[in-house]
């Protein structure tokens, strides 16, 4: 019978595909581990990449390292499986600690090289193509490099064309196209939108963009004018009042303040848009109102009580949007390291209503009364305010 070390010794080589560490059984710490052969400056190591909540993290080994690593964790974890070119194996441990080892040969598989390092992220805005807003912007050279101490930014676009590629089915491909972008500030996602919707898609798009900064919008008209973007627009107005369109395909508010967000969600809500992109910002409203006796002794940590009035808000807005028939959904926008404001509301209409009052309970219980739900619900809203 072989032992754990033999049985990695014979495991972990140049013939291995992945090995996949799960089932923590003790302590704190990821909850799975992946480990993959890596080509590193000419040599071959193991990089384990290791899951611990919402996040990944990655971590380098030779090969005496991460067979001691690997054996070690055999404490912590239930099962670890192997993958090779030319055998399978497996170690389980049952409850009382017992190891069960087995290995299983199969016919060698062919054509399987080992990845390089850093595997390179197929980005919907390719290095080496130039677009123009991308140049003016400093993210790009002219001859379409990125330009390094910007690459955030480009991740940052590209992340964001990600979550409209998503929903392209949702669109329409034979007429116009109406999308209206809130607060959209200097643009660099707006142009990025049209470029991708008309340019790379062949969407007829006609995009609106508002914001309250009189010379914002002239400095970004200039730009749509210089690019030849003939259906990009921008005016300065609140989304509120805006009275431009009588209906709107996709709404798009990024970062707009506090309330702003709801009262745009409302609006687009009113057009019937098919598509709602939203990053909400500064969610003041309920941290002043929210109160629980229950909580209280977190809330009372005001840096707490602010984080959990920011997620109960947006927590909020996606079930409104549910009872008006939207399909909705928090993603993460871009890294925590960024920026704290990194959720972004999807929501897609569908037509199926959520009950109100399977959520009304919860506003009840935290004594707060949100916007939106004033917006959509005046009536309802008003009679439970104070309660």
């Amino acid at each position: 019978m072989k032992t754990i070390r033999e049985f990695l010794e014979e495991q972990i080589n140049e013939q291995l595909i992945q090995a996949v560490l799960s089932g923590r059984r003790t302590g704190e710490g990821p909850s799975k581990v992946k480990l993959r052969p890596v080509e590193l400056k000419g040599k071959i190591c193991y990089q384990a990449s290791m899951t611990e909540g919402p996040k990944v993290y990655h971590k380098n080994y030779s090969r005496e390292e991460i067979i001691d690593y690997l054996e070690k964790s055999m404490e912590e974890f239930r099962q670890l499986q192997t993958t090779g070119r030319s055998q399978d194996g497996s170690i389980l441990i049952s409850k009382k600690g017992k190891a069960t080892i087995k290995t299983k040969h199969h016919e060698a598989a062919q054509n399987i090289k080992i990845a390089p390092h850093n595997r390179v992220k197929q980005y919907i805005l390719k290095e080496g193509t130039a677009a123009p807003f991308l140049v003016d912007l400093g993210v790009m050279t002219k001859d379409g490099k990125i330009v390094a101490s910007r690459y955030d930014k480009f991740r940052q676009i590209n992340r964001f064309l990600e979550f409209i590629r998503d929903i392209l089915p949702k669109l329409p491909k034979d007429r116009e196209i109406t999308i209206l972008d809130f607060g959209c500030g200097k643009s660099y996602l707006t142009f990025a939108m049209y470029y991708y919707l008309r340019e790379l898609e062949g969407f007829d798009v006609n995009i609106i963009g508002l914001d309250l900064k009189d010379d914002v919008i002239r400095h970004c008209s200039e730009l749509a004018r210089s690019y030849g973007y003939e259906k990009l627009h921008f005016y300065q107005g609140d989304i509120a009042g805006y009275e431009g369109v009588s209906s709107v395909d996709m709404v798009v508010t990024l970062h707009a303040c506090d309330t702003a967000t709801d009262f745009a969600l409302a609006k687009a809500v009113e057009w019937g848009a098919q598509v709602i992109l939203s990053v909400p910002c500064c969610q003041h409203e309920l941290n002043r109102q929210i109160r629980n006796e229950i909580l209280q002794p977190v809330m009372r940590y005001g840096i707490l009580k602010e984080r959990m009035a920011a997620l109960i808000t947006d927590g909020f807005r996606a079930e409104l949007l549910e009872s008006k028939g939207y399909e909705t959904q928090l993603l993460e926008f871009i890294d925590m390291e960024h920026t704290p404001k990194n959720i972004l509301i999807r929501a897609v209409k569908t037509g199926k209503k959520k009950n109100r009052d399977s959520f009304a309970g919860a506003m009840k219980a935290l004594h707060v009364n949100p916007t939106l739900d004033r917006l959509f619900y005046p009536e309802e809203s008003m009679s439970q305010k104070g309660e």
